[in-house]
């Protein structure tokens, strides 16, 4: 929860000045974005690019615990996770949308860190804010960001184009948001039972930054060109690897074999699994929130990606009727399964 002895309670603005006060220093970034923040809609002008549009929402106790999430990086992570989406489809996000309902528990200044952290992603990948909605709320926060982007027709790369004997590949490595929320939830359990133990989080930077602050891999989409590499099919992990091949398989109409000696795990993502008897391969596996890229290419471009530090091989595509398979480190060969995030999971 948001602490400052100098609190300005929302009421004092009204929703119509609490717009202002957010949005009255936004400076628009992009020649496609003609009208933002003023007027009844925003007008973007996409000059004969295909739009991209994606939709995420964030649910206070859901999504998010502000036991331990800052502001700055909540909002961060909320426009993160959408231009994420952007990326998939190999387009270029241009502008957002913002919406926010919050209740009167929340004092003015923790709304400003919340934007500060947009306006902080928004300059990150040079994306316009032109418009939103605030509202009050009964059940804590909830914050909805659409994001909006643009690609040539032949640019674009769906989910539903694998094909029988792509290479599977991922951008980064995997598991590292997973263990970072697990180390909060285990200090927020800690404080709740002895309010007078400080948090033990030294050490442990990447995997927390991985989970408060995460980064959508923008940058892959400049390193497809330069490599001259097109994928077959992407998507993001946001549910989990497993999750996230599954849907590429299901949609393709093929099958996978993906190599558990493969997968990329950073050493302190695997050594804070081990810490909580946990299998690593379940956390890079199951974990959700990397954000990293998971896409196909073909067989033939495998030169293009050999050796390169930002992109790992760790499968193939078969056809269909071969299963979707975890090969692990002895060989043996077992059916893939996701067990990743779920929105309508019993909690």
């Amino acid at each position: 929860m948001f602490e400052n002895k100098s609190k300005t309670e929302l009421s004092t603005l009204g929703e119509f000045g609490l717009i202002r006060h957010l949005t009255e220093k936004i400076q628009l970034q992009n020649p496609s974005s003609i009208t933002g923040v003023g007027d009844d809609a925003a007008v973007i002008d996409n000059t004969g690019k295909l739009t991209v549009v994606s939709t995420d929402m964030l649910v206070e106790g859901v999504h998010f615990d502000l036991s331990y999430v800052p502001f700055k990086h909540l909002g961060y992570k909320a426009v993160m996770v959408n231009l994420s989406d952007i990326f998939a489809m190999n387009a270029i996000p241009h502008q957002i949308t913002v919406s926010i309902a919050l209740s009167s528990r929340f004092p003015l200044e923790a709304v400003e860190e919340l934007y500060d952290g947009i306006l902080k992603a928004c300059a990150r990948w040079k994306v316009d804010l032109v418009g939103g909605d605030t509202t009050s709320s009964t059940s804590g926060l909830i914050i909805s960001v659409t994001a909006i982007g643009s690609a040539l027709k032949e640019e674009l790369v769906y989910r539903n184009t694998a094909k029988e004997k792509d290479l599977i590949c991922v951008s980064g490595d995997l598991g590292g948001a997973y263990t970072g929320l697990l180390l909060l939830e285990r200090e927020k359990e800690v404080y709740k039972s002895n309010p007078g133990i400080q948090p033990d989080l030294e050490g442990n930077d990447y995997i927390l930054e991985r989970q408060l602050k995460p980064e959508a891999r923008g940058d892959m989409i400049d390193m497809f060109k330069e490599l001259d590499l097109k994928p077959t099919s992407m998507i993001d992990i946001s549910d989990g690897l497993a999750s996230e091949l599954l849907h590429i398989c299901t949609s393709s109409g093929v099958g996978c074999n993906l190599y558990e000696e493969k997968l990329p795990i950073d050493p302190m993502t695997f050594e804070r699994a081990r810490a909580f008897n946990l299998d690593p391969t379940t956390c890079v596996l199951n974990g959700g929130e990397d954000y990293e890229l998971l896409f196909t290419i073909a067989m033939s471009d495998y030169d293009k990606v050999k050796g390169n530090p930002h992109i790992t091989v760790i499968g193939h595509i078969t056809e269909k009727n071969a299963g979707t398979n975890l090969v692990i480190r002895d060989g043996s060969v077992h059916p893939l399964t996701a067990q990743g995030w779920d929105a309508f999971q019993p909690k």
